[in-house]
């Protein structure tokens, strides 16, 4: 009895524990997803504002064209080898370097954020070619992974549908093997009579006595019997007996 209740007890400390960490994984995967939901939202409203901002005449919206083209570039690359680096193992080492070019992007983009504001237009005038260049180094490395990327995989499904184009034509030519195994319709020749020895083929029919020619029967009748020979050593004939 006592080992019984024992039983009990452990699967009930058992059931616990995983309602626990089932708990536990739907409440992080929840807070992830809310997580995201509010990165998503304030990143959309970031880009509508850098939007707004590049209507504003003067060195302010250039420096949010700035922004916006390095933002835009970043995200698409990251997008871009997250999905295929799930297929493909050989772009982690892509995604390794492209998180050494976010943390130079991301400071590029916070210290375009804070020269937003910056009073001193003047100052932000000088400082804005030495900007531009950063940025455009930045987003012409981020566009050669994200497009050489796309480039692999495009390859690999060219490959891929190679393939299979091979080998759906392969089943293709079984599924209508009939077209190259079906026997000849047409009837056997008859088999040629063997060669006389003038080389002129016979007829292999018996031959009826009307398909013998008429020079031959008129021949036969015009033509005397011929006369057995005799020999000297042979018996002639005794006479029969009157008596």
């Amino acid at each position: 009895m006592e080992a019984v209740i024992a039983v009990f007890a452990l699967l009930f400390v058992l059931f616990l524990a995983l309602g626990a960490y089932a708990t536990v994984k739907v409440v992080g995967a929840a807070k992830r997803g809310v997580d995201r939901t509010i990165d998503q939202a304030r990143r959309t409203v970031e880009d509508h504002t850098l939007r707004a901002k590049t209507f504003v005449p003067g060195p302010v919206s250039e420096v949010a064209q700035l922004r916006l083209k390095l933002r835009t570039s970043m995200r698409a690359t990251q997008d871009a080898l997250h999905t295929g680096a799930q297929d493909d193992e050989s772009l982690k080492e892509s995604l390794g370097l492209f998180q050494r070019l976010s943390a130079h992007g991301h400071e590029l983009d916070g210290e375009l954020r804070r020269l937003e504001s910056e009073p001193d237009r003047a100052t932000l005038s000088q400082r804005l070619p030495d900007l531009r260049a950063r940025a455009e180094r930045i987003t012409r490395s981020a566009d050669s992974l994200r497009w050489a990327a796309r480039d692999r995989a495009r390859r690999f499904a060219d490959d891929d549908l190679d393939t299979l184009s091979a080998q759906i034509d392969v089943e293709a030519g079984a599924l209508r093997h009939w077209t190259t195994a079906e026997p000849d319709s047409t009837p056997p020749p008859w088999p040629e009579a063997p060669a006389t020895d003038a080389g002129t083929a016979q007829q292999t029919w018996p031959e009826t006595p009307r398909s013998r020619p008429a020079e031959e029967s008129t021949r036969a009748a015009i033509t005397p019997p011929v006369r057995r020979p005799t020999y000297p050593w042979q018996k002639k004939p005794r006479p029969e007996s009157t008596t």
